[in-house]
């Protein structure tokens, strides 16, 4: 190969001198050409890109879309009218009445189908004697109106004395119908070309108000976010094509086409509902496997599609939401919006939220150990203080509450718990753990107080701690060497805990908790068997949702391991005889009201003004001397009078060394001391407060020793 070399001399414009360096350029003869692109491949790469570009994609789906709700459109009208015209539409309610099995239907249809062809008959009956009697009715009615009008230029004529205004109506009328007709031919033109354009207008409405069009020629926006209605049909479909071949096959032998697996579709609040009876080979199990695949043939998210277990053997129960209805908020509480509301412990129902078909979800809590279970931040909390600001709507009931993540969220029962301890430390814990020793404390009084008269009631007494994991993982250990947390049998909270549940629900004693995360660790199994009444929000597994739940929940449907971390806030799924159930099922499924802080402030402040003076007692020092009659005093709080009964529980709550073993013969010694009597009003015994001041004043002025 060889080069030739070129000396180029650049000349400059408007004769300034050249440039003489010179430009070296390398010709290679023997170097093949670069070869030309054909002008017929660009044309195909430009159509290709053409095609290909989002605005072409987007402006062909459009055309396609228009043009089929307008064909799309005419076809819904032609069957509109079919419908309207012959039995179809009853053939069609009839046949499926029948794959149904529904037979009393699929002849209640056959008889109106059979009663519209007799009309039919009739009508068309009518049609062979209707010329006659239109021509008739034409001929007359010519002939009164002519009558009419001669009458009335005979009148005319004798009040003008003019012969000729006999037909000046006649005439008139004559012109006015020239006039009409030569309207209509200059109109007609117009609404000859108008008239199939305006046609094709309300065929395109009807199609495009129905979205007759395949789902890729939709809107973006259309597509994502609306699913298509539930019909037998579609569930079917999606049945088959689930992946299990016994069904598949099963499906295919069916004359039916399956149909007959179906019970009807029933609307079932913001979605619909439908039990399927599964062919012989094919069990529950495989079907709940596969709930995604499932939710996604019938056009949902996994979300959206619920499948339990009913009483019937080898039926599932498909609940399918509306596209997109879960994601809406359900509303305030009746607590926030009204202001009227009260509660009872023992026969009312704290108005909790929503199950999916949009009822209200009203649970019980007389005598019931409560338990509510989720990952962090799901609104575990918010459910629980839910249940507690209905309860406290009833005066009788008295509250400790331990907050373990000491953010304040339970600040609002300040003045009205007896006990209220904040923090996340070991000294909360220990103070919790002290607080719940006092429940079984009570609740043993108040069994040896049942032995002794079986007759006795007890106000409900509710303790609760929220964050329990906090309590159950503490390592502090008390001067025994026994440690507060853990899950032996050295454990004072976790043995505490036990024996309220054992026996505290027949002296309405309860107990509340709401944990994370549930494992063996931080919720052992003794524990949270020990509730009658388990919730659970979004959870991680499936594991943790057979141990906040039970095994049963779980294999009756109950998944709170399938809700969205972080969009399903507030959404529980509940194991407990306290709320309805449908009938078949082990658990539902509960969307809950939130409640934010103004408005538990404001329920709260509506409790503490039903209750004459709640003394809110926080963690103290055990060790100082007791002054009994200044104690007094301070747990008496603001009311005229203060029951004996109350005073002893304040008195214990206050300080358990000093007073938890007082009865009321204890404190009616030391009153009896500074000559204070108890009296009975309304059948209990109460003490007047300003006695109670009048004996400290007295007794601090002569500087009398305190009694012992």
């Amino acid at each position: 190969m060889t080069e030739n070399v070129v000396h180029l001399v650049k000349t400059p414009p408007n004769g300034a001198e050249p440039d003489l360096t010179p430009t070296v350029l390398t010709v290679v003869p023997d170097a093949p050409p670069t070869p030309l692109v054909p002008l017929w491949v660009r044309s195909g790469r430009a159509v290709k890109t053409a095609v290909t570009h989002e605005t072409t994609k987007a402006a062909a789906r459009a055309v396609a879309r228009h043009s089929l709700y307008t064909f799309n459109g005419g076809r819904i009208v032609a069957r509109r009218a079919w419908d309207s015209k012959t039995p179809a539409r009853y053939e069609r309610m009839q046949r499926a009445a029948e794959a149904a099995g529904n037979y009393e239907l699929a002849a209640e249809w056959e008889e109106r189908g059979q009663r519209f062809r007799q009309a039919r008959h009739h009508r068309r009956m009518d049609l062979l004697h209707s010329p006659v009697e239109a021509a008739k009715g034409v001929g007359v009615g010519v002939g009164m109106s002519v009558g009419v009008l001669v009458a009335l230029g005979v009148v005319m004529a004798i009040n003008n004395h003019d012969v000729t205004d006999v037909v000046t109506p006649l005439k008139a009328t004559i012109e006015f119908i020239a006039t009409l007709i030569r309207i209509v031919q200059l109109v007609w033109p117009t609404a000859v070309i108008l008239g199939p354009l305006f046609a094709l207008l309300a065929l395109w409405s009807v199609g495009s108000k129905r979205q007759a069009a395949p789902t890729w020629a939709l809107p973006a926006d259309t597509r994502s976010s609306e699913g298509e209605p539930i019909t037998p049909s579609i569930v079917v479909k999606a049945l088959r094509d689930l992946g299990v071949p016994a069904l598949r096959n099963a499906i295919k032998e069916m004359g039916d086409a399956g149909a007959s697996m179906l019970g009807p579709i029933r609307i079932a609040g913001c979605g619909v509902e439908v039990d399927v009876t599964l062919p012989s080979g094919v069990s529950t199990i495989e079907v709940q496997q596969r709930r995604r695949k499932l939710a996604e043939n019938l056009t949902r998210h996994e979300h959206e599609v619920f499948i339990t277990i009913p009483e019937a053997a080898r039926t599932v129960r498909l609940w399918v939401a509306d596209s997109g209805a879960l994601d809406e908020p359900i509303g305030p509480s009746p607590l926030v919006t009204d202001e009227t509301m009260s509660a009872n412990y023992k026969t009312g129902r704290a108005p909790w939220g929503q199950d999916l078909r949009g009822d209200a979800a009203a649970l019980s809590l007389y005598q019931r150990h409560l338990l509510i279970t989720g990952l962090s931040n799901q609104g575990k909390t918010a459910a629980l203080r839910a249940l507690a600001l209905w309860a406290a709507l009833d005066k009788t009931v008295e509250f400790r509450i331990a907050d373990l993540k000491g953010a304040g969220d339970w600040a609002m029962f300040e003045g009205l718990a007896t006990i209220l301890i904040q923090g996340p430390t070991d000294e909360d814990v220990i103070a919790a753990t002290e607080m719940v020793e006092g429940l079984v404390e009570e609740m043993e009084q108040r069994l040896e107080q049942r032995r002794r008269d079986p007759s006795t009631v007890f106000e409900p007494l509710i303790g609760i701690v929220d964050e329990a994991q906090v309590a159950f993982m503490c390592p502090a250990k008390d001067d025994d060497k026994r440690p507060y947390g853990g899950s032996k049998a050295t454990s004072r909270y976790f043995m505490a805990v036990r024996k309220v549940h054992n026996q505290g629900r027949v002296v309405d004693v309860l107990m509340w908790e709401g944990t994370q995360d549930p494992t063996d660790q931080n919720l052992p199994k003794l524990v949270r068997e020990g509730a009658h009444t388990r919730a659970s929000l979004a959870l991680g597994t499936e594991s943790q949702a057979v141990m906040a739940l039970g095994e049963k929940a779980v294999n009756g449907g109950a998944a709170p391991h399938l809700l969205r971390q972080g969009l399903d806030k507030g959404t529980l799924v509940v194991a407990s005889d306290g709320i309805a159930i449908p009938k078949g099922q082990s658990s539902i499924t509960v969307r809950t009201h939130f409640i934010d802080d103004a408005g538990a402030d404001a329920i709260t402040d509506r409790a503490k003004a039903m209750r004459s003076g709640v003394i809110t007692l926080h963690a103290v020092d055990r060790s100082e001397d007791r002054d009994p009659l200044a104690d007094i005093d301070a747990v008496a709080g603001d009311g005229k009078r203060a029951f004996t009964q109350d005073l002893v529980k304040r008195l214990s709550a206050l300080d358990e060394d000093a007073y938890g073993t007082w009865s009321f013969a204890d404190l009616s010694r030391v009153l009896e001391t500074y000559g204070i009597e108890p009296y009975k009003s309304h059948g209990r015994m109460v003490v007047r407060r300003d006695d109670i001041t009048r004996a400290l004043a007295e007794r601090d002025s002569d500087g009398s020793a305190s009694a012992s």
